[in-house]
């Protein structure tokens, strides 16, 4: 008999606390929490919300801006960590799924940072590490391009879960390459980013997309974007005025859930910070694949032949021994929690 999850999801719309990684943990714990107190067994948060996202790339020209860029790597935070262990406990204590996106420094480098995505189960095991592919636009004055190593779909108690990076849910081999992977539950997380052309309406955008992974996939997606504080306002404008403008436009970020059918399930948010539910039901995912299931019936794998390399990718591959991803099998004996992560990070 075929038994699928009902649970409910919270998708997080909040600003961090800017280039302030220890203080956006401490609030994204008192959101976990909230979130718990009011029935979530998922809780989502926006792209790079620990704990600043480059605006000053879209406003600002590169040597200008190369200040902000030093800050963002002083306050980006390496996976294992004390920033994420605390992430992993708070999980476990209120017993949640997490997906938070992260600046992601590498060990290797103090000048690499990767736009990264977390996912935790809620015994406070780290299930995946994923490193946005490919920068957006300005972005690529930011961040390296990631790699599939974790493009995967995670096993959890909630149903197959995985997780794509603002642009990456554009990718529309990304996208099938989780959908060709059992998943059930997608978390989309974006920026709120006012600073595009003034007839386009980031907001709407936002949905649209998740509609479409939705709707071809028959699953369900949580899309939590982030807000912006007068903080990041105020520090981005000090060096670049004109920029206080583009940032005061509306409707540029949306958070909620979108279901099987494309459609919104409860009550989204729009530009406002806070945080909005939905029960989510996956048996609701069968019927719509009679129609649809491009994972199984409604596609011909006789033509069409699809490859990823889920590799890991580094700066050096060394003979003495096998390459694996950074900070696996480098954690004391004696952490449970951390030994945890290694494992599943193989």
């Amino acid at each position: 008999m075929l038994h699928l999850p009902k649970f409910r999801a919270a998708a997080v719309q909040a600003a961090p606390v800017f280039f302030d990684s220890d203080a956006t943990i401490d609030k994204a714990c008192a959101l976990i929490a909230e979130a718990a107190r009011n029935g979530a067994s998922l809780v989502a948060f926006p792209e790079v919300y620990v704990s600043a996202y480059p605006y000053w790339s879209w406003v600002m020209n590169p040597v200008d801006a190369s200040p902000f860029f030093e800050r963002l790597c002083r306050s980006a935070i390496e996976v294992p960590g004390p920033e994420v262990r605390r992430l992993q406990e708070c999980a476990r204590e209120h017993a949640v799924h997490v997906v938070i996106g992260i600046n992601e420094r590498a060990s290797y480098s103090i000048a690499t940072i990767y736009n990264t995505l977390l996912t935790i189960d809620a015994e406070g095991r780290l299930l995946g590490r994923h490193r946005k592919l490919v920068p957006t636009f300005a972005e690529k004055l930011t961040w390296a391009n990631g790699d599939a190593s974790s493009l995967k779909v995670h096993k959890t108690a909630i149903g197959p879960l995985g997780a794509l990076a603002c642009g990456e849910n554009t990718n529309t081999l990304a996208r099938f390459a989780l959908l060709a992977q059992g998943e059930l539950v997608h978390v989309a997380s974006y920026i709120g980013l006012p600073v595009t052309p003034a007839d386009y309406d980031m907001a709407e955008a936002i949905r649209i997309r998740a509609t479409a992974h939705s709707f071809e996939g028959k699953i369900f997606t949580v899309v939590s974007s982030s807000t912006l504080s007068e903080e990041i306002v105020e520090t981005v404008s000090k060096a670049q005025p004109s920029a206080r403008p583009l940032f005061e436009r509306k409707s540029f970020a949306f958070s909620g859930i979108i279901g099987p059918d494309g459609r919104v399930v409860g009550q989204p948010l729009i530009d406002d910070e806070g945080i909005a539910y939905a029960d989510i039901d996956l048996s609701s995912c069968i019927q719509p694949r009679q129609t649809h299931d491009i994972i199984g019936h409604y596609n011909r794998f006789d033509i069409f032949d699809f490859k990823v390399n889920r590799r890991p990718q580094g700066p050096a591959r060394f003979e003495d021994d096998a390459m694996v991803p950074e900070g696996v099998g480098e954690l004391p004996a004696k952490a449970p929690v951390e030994d945890r992560d290694a494992k599943t990070l193989m």
